[in-house]
Formats: C-alpha cells, sequence, structure tokens
C-alpha cells in the first residue's frame, strides 16, 4: 500500500540562482564578494531577505 502523500509529492525544484556571498568558514558567515559580512548588507538582505548557507540552518540569519 502507497501512503496517500506519495499520490502528491513531488520533487522540490532545482532553482538555477547565484547569490552574490558565499560562506566563509574561517569567520563561519556569509561574506559578499568584496569581503564584506553578507549580513550587514541591507540592500541585499532586502533583495534576498536572508542570507542563510548551507553550512548550517536555514531558518534563521547568520548572526
Amino acid at each position: 500500500m502507497q501512503p496517500f502523500a506519495l499520490n502528491y509529492a513531488r520533487p522540490a525544484a532545482d532553482l538555477d540562482l547565484t547569490t552574490p556571498y558565499a560562506y566563509d568558514a574561517g569567520l563561519q558567515l556569509n561574506v559578499t564578494r568584496d569581503g564584506r559580512i553578507a549580513a550587514t548588507d541591507h540592500a541585499l538582505l532586502r533583495e534576498f531577505g536572508t542570507t542563510t548557507s548551507t553550512a548550517g540552518s536555514k531558518t534563521h540569519f547568520d548572526d
């Protein structure tokens, strides 16, 4: 018997999105291409809403 939810489940869509920041393991924060901390860039936060990384939880801002 197949669970009911599997009738409607779909794989997550892959997004072709390039973020203007990257995770810095030394700082343990996301940083912009010019080395600034991404969480302090207000324009970046307005555009993306968050600067989460794949290094940790995707439910909170880097701080």
